[in-house]
């Protein structure tokens, strides 16, 4: 697939990025595109390895590699290097739903696993997809279309998430009745209110909503399911019940001083950030939640990489990023081969604005919050943190992260920002429902399925494998609509 000898004659190029002085003034998206024929040479340099563990979306040591959602990865690349970009989009639309929306947020598990990326950079898998499905969308190729027959049976969605969102595609096309509730104000659940605009532009959600709502697809918002609608009522009332609700249970961090205001969690951060621009069509930027601010963000991940690069845009003063883990290799270590996803050290848009901002790393490594420190108003004033080191506990033989004696250090702090992850789906709703649960809250179903242990109810998305990628919710939502059509008609082709 691509040219032959095309990883060998063209390097790597990746679409143009604003510079961080000047994308920190908004919250628009800063990632260009190539121009067209120089898209078509990075696909080029797809090099027909013969093991495309790009696409092969498999477990090795725990960690996925490749696409989860088994994208025919060569072949699209094949047909982008040959300018064929048409067709490119009819390949890709085989399995994927909303390549919009991964080829602006996926961390690309394809290119980790790219064969050329051995010795030399990856193949631009991901640019290629997003130069692919923006094509198909500015030539009108992109369509959802009505079902000439439909089937009678009705299905309810529960969450207008990308896993939701996916499971409604694939069973509308099928022919049955979908309905989507959405407990928010608007749909998109994590893809709307968890990812800040400069990642993922809004109107691009709202352009694909819109071609599945004149496919059929209804969606109703505001409607909180396990408090407006019972449960027993809606199951009544559908064929099958989807529950795509997220990992929405915040995990938080219970120090002294917990209650202070001015500790908040993240997601409710960014919702209302990105709310209050949507609400105002982008003319009100909410700058009184950070300006002039000392802000502390506890979690490395993506949602603490966004809350940092949120929170210089709104001005504040200086912004901290709290990570328990050591810091990831520079360079992949011996132990971490590929193709197993690679453990280095990443430095994502957030840090990078805050490095050219105030001149260093915002990450500090192993140290967590001792205590939140309050003024006599009862407001968040610093922040006592402390340093920690892996040691093994001798009854599990685990290694655990534990409190340094004497590394304490207090650092100003007026906003603190608990991007610490997710325990798993909200407890009113899987009460309401009656379903069970696992170990970790997630809800219970038999490996590699998504009905419930209650009849008519299927879990799917970060509600049935705990948090994660938008990519695994897509790769969720797909395979639960069809084992929901496989239940429904006795058969499948979806």
């Amino acid at each position: 697939m691509g040219k032959a000898t095309g990883f060998m004659e063209y390097e790597r190029m990746d679409g143009p990025v604003v510079a961080q002085k000047d994308r920190v003034k908004n919250f628009e998206e800063f990632h260009g595109a190539l121009p067209k024929h120089e898209q078509c040479l990075q696909a080029a340099r797809c090099m027909d390895c013969g093991v495309p563990f790009c696409q092969a979306g498999v477990m090795i040591s725990g960690m996925a590699s490749g696409c989860p959602l088994h994208n025919l990865v060569p072949e699209i690349n094949d047909l982008v290097y040959r300018g064929n970009f048409g067709e490119a989009y009819k390949r890709l639309s085989i399995t994927h739903s909303f390549p919009e929306f991964t080829s602006r947020v996926c961390p690309a598990l394809c290119e980790a696993a790219c064969t050329c990326g051995l010795h030399q950079a990856a193949v631009s898998t991901k640019e290629n997809e997003r130069a692919v499905i923006e094509y198909a969308f500015s030539h009108d190729l992109v369509k959802e279309e009505t079902p000439k027959v439909r089937t009678g049976k009705r299905v309810a969605v529960v969450g207008s998430g990308p896993s939701g969102l996916a499971a409604a595609q694939l069973l509308n096309r099928r022919g049955h009745e979908v309905t989507v509730y959405e407990r928010k104000d608007r749909l998109g659940g994590l893809l709307r209110y968890g990812i800040p605009n400069m990642k993922l532009d809004k109107s691009v959600i709202d352009r694909r909503i819109s071609l599945m709502e004149e496919a059929g697809i209804k969606f109703l918002t505001g409607v909180n399911i396990g408090k407006d609608i019972d449960a027993k009522d809606l199951l009544k009332e559908y064929d099958s019940v989807i529950l795509a609700c997220g990992a929405s249970n915040p995990r938080d961090i219970n120090a002294p001083g917990r209650d202070a205001k001015g500790i908040r969690f993240a997601v409710d951060f960014l919702s209302e950030v990105t709310k209050t621009l949507l609400d105002s069509k982008f003319e009100k930027v909410p700058y009184k939640l950070c300006e002039g601010k000392d802000v502390i963000v506890i979690g490395g991940g993506d949602t603490g990489n966004d809350c940092v690069g949120t929170s210089i845009r709104l001005g504040a003063k200086s912004v901290t990023q709290l990570e328990m883990m050591p810091k990831a290799p520079d360079e992949r270590a011996a132990s971490n081969p590929w193709p197993e996803w690679s453990r280095v050290c990443k430095t994502d848009y957030g840090q990078e604005e805050a490095i050219w901002k105030f001149g260093h790393d915002p990450r500090i490594y192993q140290t967590t919050v001792k205590e939140f420190v309050k003024d006599s108003k009862g407001n968040l004033k610093s922040v006592i943190i402390i340093s920690l080191k892996a040691e093994k506990d001798k009854k599990t033989g685990r290694m655990n992260m534990v409190p340094v004696e004497g590394s304490e250090q207090e650092l100003p702090c007026q906003l603190v920002l608990i991007a610490a992850g997710f325990l798993g789906s909200e407890k009113y709703v899987t009460d309401n429902f009656g379903v069970e649960l696992d170990g970790r809250t997630n809800v219970k179903t038999d490996a590699g399925r998504f009905a419930t242990s209650k009849k008519k109810v299927y879990a799917v998305g970060d509600m049935h494998r705990g948090q994660s990628l938008v990519v695994w919710a897509i790769a969720e939502g797909r395979a639960c609509a069809r084992e929901v059509d496989l239940d429904l008609m006795g058969y499948t082709n979806l």
